[in-house]
C-alpha cells in the first residue's frame, strides 16, 4: 500500500517597502565601492559578485516571507533562459570583431573614415551614421557591433575621447532602435500598450525628434570645442594602415552584406554568422601577406592559416604596427573577450529573478503609483518604473513588458489613449537599459565598444534626455492624447 505525501507551504507574506529596497541598497553600496576600488575593472568580477550578494540578500528576505526556495531559483532560471539569445549574440559579436580586424574590414573603414570625415564634426557625423543604420536595420545592438566598432576606431585615431565616441554611437543607435518599425522594442511597446505600430511611431516622434536634436547640437559643440591633436594630418596613420593590411573598397562588401541581411529580417545569429564566414573569405582573399607574416614562416600552410584565423575568432589578436595610435585599434579579444560580460549577465539575471520572485519590484512600483497622483504622476510613475526594472531586472524587454502591463489599466482609467503609454515605455524603458552597467544593454555595449558604461554614461545624451523629455511633455500637457476626443490635446 503506497502513501502519497502532500506538501503545503505557509501563505506568502507580502514584502514591505523597506524590505523591497534593501537588496537594491546593498547592490548600489557594493557597486559604488567597486568603482572606487577597481575602476574600469569592476565589471571583470567585482560587480558580478555584488549582484550575487544582493540576490542572496533578496533570497533571505524571500525565505522569511515563506516564499519557496525553488520558486526563487526558478524565477532566476527563467530570466536567464530569456537572455540565452543575447549571450550567443555576444559571443558571435566577439568572433565578428576578431575576424573583421584580421580580414582588414575594420582597418579599411578606419582608413577611408580618416580620409573622408571632418574631425571637428566627427561626433555629430557618428551620431547621424549610427542613427541611419539603426533605423534601416531596426537594431541598436547590430548597429554598435558593425558601424559602431568602425566609428570607435576612426574617432580614436582622430584623438577623441572613446567615451565621447561611444556616447554618440549609442545615441544614434538607440534613436533608430526606438523609432524603426523593424525594431523589436518598438513593436513590443506598441503591442503591450494596445496601439497599432505606426500610430505608436508617429506619436513617439513628438518627444524623440527634440531629444535627438538636442543631442546632435551637443555633439556639434563638443566637436568644435574639443582639441583633436591628430585632426590636421593623418598621413602617418594612413601609411601605417596600408603597411599592415591590403586596403580595398571591396572589403566594404562584408559589412554591407551583413546590414542587408538584417534589413531582410534575417535572424541576428544567422546574419552575424554570415559576417564571420564572409570575414574568413575576405581574409583568405585579401590578407594572405598578413597571414604569412603572422605565421612567421616562409610558406603559408593550410594548418597555419586555420590556426591564425581560428585564434582571431576565439581569442586575442594583435596586428604588429609601429604606430602607437594604432596599437589598441589593431587588437581584438574575440569570443574570449565577451566572457566577463556573459558572467555579468548571468549574475544580473540571478538578482533580477530573485527580486521579481519575492515581489520586491511590484512593491516598489505600487509605491510609485500611489505616491504620484494625477496625469503627470501616472507618466512619472511609468517612467520611473521602467528605469527601476532596467536597474533591477537588468533587461530592457522586462522594463517594457512589466510596466506596460501594470499601468495599462491606469492609463485607460485616466482616459489616456494607449499611445501615451507606448511612447513613455520607449522613452524610458528602451533607451535607459544601456545606461545600467549590469543591464544586458549596458554590459553588451560596454564590451562591444570597449568603453565602460560609467565612462560613456554622461555622453549618451539622447538616452539621458529622452526620459526627461517625456516628463516635460506630460507636465505641460504637450501632445497628450485622450480617448475622449473632446479633451484631445494632440
Amino acid at each position: 500500500m503506497s502513501t502519497k505525501k502532500t506538501f503545503t507551504h505557509q501563505p506568502r507574506i507580502p514584502v514591505n517597502l523597506w524590505e523591497a529596497l534593501l537588496p537594491l541598497a546593498i547592490l548600489i553600496l557594493f557597486l559604488v565601492i567597486n568603482v572606487r576600488i577597481f575602476g574600469d575593472e569592476a565589471t571583470s568580477g567585482p560587480n558580478q559578485f555584488a549582484l550575487i550578494l544582493a540576490g542572496i540578500a533578496a533570497g533571505i528576505i524571500g525565505l522569511r516571507k515563506s516564499i519557496p526556495y525553488d520558486d526563487m531559483l526558478n524565477h532566476a532560471a527563467r530570466n536567464l533562459a530569456q537572455t540565452s539569445n543575447a549571450i550567443i549574440i555576444l559571443l558571435f559579436v566577439g568572433a565578428l570583431t576578431g575576424i573583421w580586424l584580421l580580414s582588414g574590414v575594420i582597418p579599411t573603414m578606419i582608413y577611408y573614415g580618416l580620409k573622408l570625415l571632418n574631425p571637428h564634426i566627427f561626433l555629430a557625423t557618428a551620431l547621424v551614421i549610427a542613427a541611419l543604420v539603426s533605423v534601416t536595420i531596426g537594431s541598436s545592438w547590430s548597429t554598435t557591433a558593425t558601424v559602431g566598432v568602425a566609428l570607435m576606431s576612426i574617432g580614436k585615431a582622430m584623438g577623441y575621447d572613446p567615451a565621447m565616441i561611444a556616447g554618440a554611437v549609442i545615441s544614434g543607435a538607440y534613436f533608430g532602435d526606438k523609432i524603426s518599425p523593424l525594431s523589436d522594442t518598438t513593436n513590443l511597446a506598441a503591442a503591450v500598450a494596445g496601439t497599432d505600430l505606426f500610430t505608436h511611431v508617429r506619436y513617439m516622434l513628438y518627444t524623440t525628434v527634440p531629444s535627438i536634436g538636442i543631442a546632435f547640437l551637443l555633439f556639434v559643440l563638443l566637436g568644435f570645442h574639443h582639441d583633436v591633436p591628430s585632426a590636421t594630418d593623418h598621413s602617418d596613420l594612413l601609411i601605417a594602415i596600408r603597411e599592415s593590411f591590403r586596403i580595398t573598397p571591396w572589403l566594404f562588401v562584408v559589412p554591407l552584406a551583413v546590414i542587408l541581411l538584417i534589413v531582410m529580417k534575417t535572424r541576428p545569429l544567422i546574419a552575424l554568422f554570415a559576417g564571420v564566414v564572409l570575414g574568413i573569405l575576405a581574409t583568405l582573399i585579401f590578407q594572405r601577406d598578413l597571414l604569412l607574416r603572422l605565421s612567421g614562416q616562409s610558406y603559408l600552410s593550410v594548418r597555419e592559416a586555420y590556426r591564425i584565423i581560428t585564434l582571431s575568432i576565439v581569442g586575442d589578436t594583435a596586428i604588429p604596427t609601429d604606430e602607437p595610435l594604432l596599437k589598441d585599434l589593431f587588437t581584438s579579444n574575440g569570443m574570449f573577450g565577451m566572457l566577463s560580460t556573459v558572467w555579468l549577465i548571468i549574475s544580473a539575471m540571478f538578482f533580477g529573478g530573485i527580486m521579481e520572485a519575492i515581489g520586491a519590484l511590484k512593491r516598489i512600483s505600487l509605491f510609485l503609483l500611489q505616491s504620484l497622483q494625477g496625469v503627470f504622476g501616472l507618466f512619472a510613475a511609468t517612467d520611473l518604473t521602467c528605469i527601476l526594472f532596467n536597474t533591477t531586472a537588468s533587461d530592457q524587454y522586462l522594463a517594457i513588458v512589466v510596466p506596460g502591463k501594470m499601468y495599462k489599466q491606469a492609463f485607460d482609467d485616466a482616459g489616456l489613449a494607449p499611445e501615451n503609454l507606448s511612447r513613455t515605455l520607449e522613452d524610458s524603458g528602451t533607451v535607459t537599459s544601456v545606461l545600467v552597467p549590469w543591464n544586458t544593454g549596458g554590459a553588451y555595449n560596454a564590451k562591444v565598444l570597449g568603453v565602460s558604461t560609467y565612462d560613456y554614461f554622461i555622453y549618451a545624451f539622447f538616452n539621458l534626455i529622452s526620459p526627461v523629455m517625456t516628463l516635460i511633455f506630460a507636465y505641460f500637457r504637450i501632445k497628450i492624447r485622450f480617448i475622449d476626443r473632446k479633451n484631445d490635446d494632440a
